[in-house]
């Protein structure tokens, strides 16, 4: 569908136009973000950890809130957390529609009061998850598979906070996702493509990380797992994001 639409949003306008808002530039958007340029949904793209600043969330139609290796609330070394957590309940709480991955999911939660907690094992690579009961009706996850896998990369968690369901859990994290009304927190990353793995897996700190849980040579193994289910993730990845667009935003 074209960006222009006979509905106008919060920015007052007929196209659609998107906030991106990355942590880091190795975050990405990735498959989701070709979803968007296949529409033809315009993109503003900041990044936080570079010093870009928020702007007025009314001036767009959805947020898009991407990974980072940062926690939720580590509030004393990235001060502009504490800011971002207000614009984001703010918009939440005014029917905006947000997608929120991993770190993006973390903040919606936190955003909402919901404590954020280091788990005992980190969960990285492809992992199952289960839909939940509530899931069945939900209009963006009741289509999906009752279990399939996924690709994740994340130790921190959170509590469901007050007035969110969950529609996704695993064995380790039981809140893989959450959602309350336009606003979704996913916790794993079906967008990631086999070039963007091995990107992550080629960065010192982020490959320091892996192998402190996988041992050494784990990003290779790590990459095989994701190129063996790549297809899967990214025919999930393109019908959960297509059908929160078509609900929640390019109407």
């Amino acid at each position: 569908m074209s960006k222009q639409n006979s509905a106008a949003g919060f920015n007052g306008k007929t196209g659609h136009q998107v906030l991106v808002i990355q942590h880091v530039e190795c975050e990405p958007p990735a498959a989701f973000e070709d979803v968007l340029v296949e529409r033809g949904i315009e993109i503003d793209r900041i990044e936080l950890d570079r010093g870009d600043t928020l702007p007025d969330w009314r001036l767009y139609d959805a947020i898009i809130a991407m990974g980072g290796p940062m926690g939720a609330v580590d509030d004393e070394e990235f001060p502009w957390l504490v800011d971002e957590r207000k614009f984001i309940e703010d918009a939440v709480r005014a029917g905006m529609p947000y997608w929120g991955v991993c770190l993006g999911a973390q903040l919606l939660a936190a955003s909402f009061g919901a404590e954020i907690y280091t788990g005992e094992v980190p969960e990285v690579g492809m992992n199952e998850v289960a839909l939940t009961a509530v899931a069945e009706r939900d209009p963006v996850f009741s289509e999906l598979p009752s279990s399939f896998p996924v690709f994740q990369w994340h130790s921190d968690s959170f509590v469901l906070p007050e007035g969110f369901s969950r529609l996704c859990e695993s064995k380790l994290y039981e809140n893989q996702v959450i959602a309350r009304g336009a606003a979704y927190g996913v916790q794993f990353h079906v967008e990631v493509t086999e070039s963007l793995a091995a990107e992550w897996g080629d960065i010192p700190e982020y490959k320091e990380a892996l192998e402190s849980i996988h041992g050494e040579g784990a990003s290779r193994k790590i990459l095989e797992e994701l190129r063996l289910n790549i297809d899967g993730n990214m025919k999930i990845a393109r019908k959960i994001f297509s059908s929160w667009l078509d609900n929640f935003v390019d109407r």
